[in-house]
């Protein structure tokens, strides 16, 4: 019995620490990175700051919540596709914000000698990546 509620107890101090520093981790990405104040420079909301901050609350404790319940939804197709595109918006916003942050294009940009085919470099990249997504999902997901 004693040994129940202390190896109960274990785990529960071990999934806790690990949340914290799972968490700690992201947080410290988010931060360090900047990449959230660039998003919302870049977009020129700063007046909705406080969205963003219900937004980053609620998404995390609702992925939490997600994460352990045993929920499944059966939603229809065209609510499936409004939750993809989310999904790729943010995907797409969080890596073009990382991108521009860490001037990755600039410097591969530099590197391959296509100083003046940047929109074209990054077009290649951009429809790459829907190509892609697109092979995989019609062809490996079934």
């Amino acid at each position: 019995m004693m040994t129940s509620i202390f190896v109960s107890l274990l785990e529960v101090m071990i999934g806790f620490a690990a949340g914290v520093a799972v968490g700690g981790g992201f947080v410290a990405f988010l931060t360090v990175l900047g990449i959230i104040p660039r998003l919302i420079q870049l977009s020129k909301t700063d007046t909705r700051i406080p969205v963003y901050i219900a937004g980053i609350v609620l998404g995390a404790l609702f992925g939490i919540f997600m994460s352990f319940a045993d929920v499944s939804w059966n939603q229809p197709l065209f609510l499936l596709v409004i939750w993809g595109v989310f999904h790729g918006v943010f995907n797409g916003m969080l890596a073009a914000a990382l991108t521009e942050v860490l001037n990755v294009f600039p410097i591969l940009s530099k590197r391959i000698r296509m100083e003046d085919k940047m929109l074209w470099l990054l077009m290649a990249i951009v429809f790459g990546k829907i190509a892609g997504s697109l092979f995989q999902w019609t062809i490996f997901v079934k």
